[in-house]
């Protein structure tokens, strides 16, 4: 359930940041979208703290700071820099689906970096995933100029994917802390680029929404996917993710800013499809480490 909803708060940020960026940059933008997300995670921290005087939820300490380092260098710098640039050069419902490249990327890191179990069918169905996503991002003749904004999601889906597997780490430690540091010191770094790069604070009709789908998109959407790699793993966890991408592609649709084309339902049912394999790898899994136990 937890990642379920962190995966609907996610999905529908996407739609909303491809609007965003009609007047706003990209670096700029991902900077703000997680100095929101800091900001108001901060804020339920405190309330926390206050309200919960006797809360025995451990803190971060020792390593668990080298491996929340590697992951905000991933998952809270590269990674929504390199989206907002491909949605600069993408259509949102094309970007949400292709996202689901990163549940795919979490199961493979899992099991080559933490040797969390991997099998044939999670490589069948990332192998789909990849195939539906390469018909939703064909425009033709193939050139790099057109490729250049998948590639740059597929590089965010690479990011996020080795953010979770690091982040999974610590994920039994405070699962606020770790979604309010990793946004804090995020917004901070891209934010700086941006203004180095002579960038503007945008006004404030602008910030407003920005700061609004940073807090539930980024920020909620982190404390919930933290939790629940706490439960069930970095592989797990990156799987039921990968309704996200569902969600923006159907907002998409409904509100408007795409239209259901013969390419994207091919496209998005052919990862549907995908999806549903690794669902049922991981259905497997559970049901034997019952029958173990």
């Amino acid at each position: 359930m937890y990642a379920l909803l962190a995966a609907f708060l996610f999905g529908a940020s996407t739609p909303a940041a491809k609007h965003l960026l009609n007047g706003i940059n990209p670096w700029l933008l991902a900077g703000v979208l997680y100095l929101s997300s800091g900001v108001g995670l901060l804020i339920l921290r405190l309330l926390a703290t206050y309200f919960q005087r006797d809360n025995k939820t451990a803190g971060l300490h020792g390593t668990d700071w080298k491996w929340l380092a590697f992951a905000t260098c991933f998952g809270g710098l590269a990674a929504p820099v390199l989206l907002m640039a491909g949605l600069n050069r993408t259509d949102s419902a094309t970007t949400s689906l292709l996202l689901n490249l990163e549940g795919f990327f979490t199961a493979i890191l899992a099991w080559v970096l933490f040797n969390e179990p991997f099998s044939k069918q999670v490589l069948i169905g990332g192998l789909v995933i990849l195939a539906g996503g390469i018909i939703v991002s064909w425009t033709g003749t193939p050139n790099l100029i057109q490729f250049l904004g998948p590639i740059l999601i597929i590089g965010a889906c690479l990011g996020w994917a080795l953010d979770n597997n690091f982040t999974n780490r610590i994920a039994a430690s405070d699962a606020l802390q770790i979604a309010m540091v990793k946004g804090l010191f995020s917004s901070i770094a891209n934010i700086s680029i941006a203004l180095k790069l002579g960038q503007s604070m945008p006004p404030l009709s602008i910030l407003a929404p920005a700061s609004l789908v940073g807090f539930l998109g980024y920020g909620v959407s982190l404390f919930f996917f933290v939790l629940a790699l706490s439960h069930i793993g970095a592989a797990r966890s990156g799987t039921y993710f990968s309704f996200a991408p569902f969600v923006g592609a159907g907002i998409s649709v409904m509100s408007g800013m795409m239209l259901l084309t013969r390419q994207l339902l091919t496209g998005g049912l052919v990862m549907g499809i995908g999806v549903t394999i690794l669902l049922m790898e991981k259905h497997k899994a559970v049901n034997s480490e019952a029958i173990a136990s």
